[in-house]
């Protein structure tokens, strides 16, 4: 199925906005790599801050999606942390130019959705370390400070979209045994 104008202008602001930076971004340039007046954009959204806004919640969600579902999976915590880091790396791979701004970009979400969206990376972050505290509780995982093993493990996944852009040939199922292997290794009793 064809994108519509509004899912090409948010495809091409998230490449711009990893590209050159929110703030750096205008409209007039969105509007000349989408092929239409910077007027006309305003038919189909609101504001540069909605964009922004729609990218970033969006990504929260559906990682908020994703470890939910990870949490009901009846495996040891182990497995559920190699689910995660397929999360990721998914999500990096399918929509690398919108997980981009996670790292960054957040920082210019105004109002509510600034407030929404850091509530959702904590609530992110406090079910993962959840994940992490019950793995040492059983004994997968080594007694580490769990702090500093999810620091760890999302700073790594959360700038494997800069990385991984630059890279040829290295499929998602030998990414996802890699990074399993490396970042959880270290982990395991």
């Amino acid at each position: 199925m064809k994108p519509t104008k509004r899912q090409i202008i948010f495809k091409t602001a998230a490449k711009l906005f990893r590209e050159k930076g929110y703030k750096a971004t205008s409209m007039r340039d969105l509007a000349k790599e989408v092929g239409m007046e910077a007027a006309s954009l305003y038919n189909h959204i609101q504001s540069k801050q909605e964009i922004l806004s729609t990218l970033l919640l969006d990504a929260a969600k559906t990682f908020m999606v994703g470890i939910k579902e990870v949490e009901e999976n009846n495996v040891c915590p182990i497995h559920k942390i190699e689910q995660l880091i397929s999360l990721h790396i998914h999500m990096a791979v399918e929509n690398s130019d919108a997980i981009s701004l996670i790292t960054q970009e957040w920082r210019h979400l105004e109002g509510n959705a600034f407030q929404e969206f850091k509530n959702q990376r904590k609530d992110y972050e406090k079910r993962f370390k959840s994940i992490l505290i019950a793995g040492i509780e059983q004994g997968k995982i080594k007694k580490v400070n769990p702090d500093v093993a999810l620091f760890s493990i999302l700073s790594t996944l959360r700038w494997f979209y800069a990385w991984y852009s630059k890279k040829d040939g290295i499929s998602i199922p030998e990414l996802e045994q890699q990074f399993s292997e490396i970042l959880i290794k270290g982990l395991q009793q």
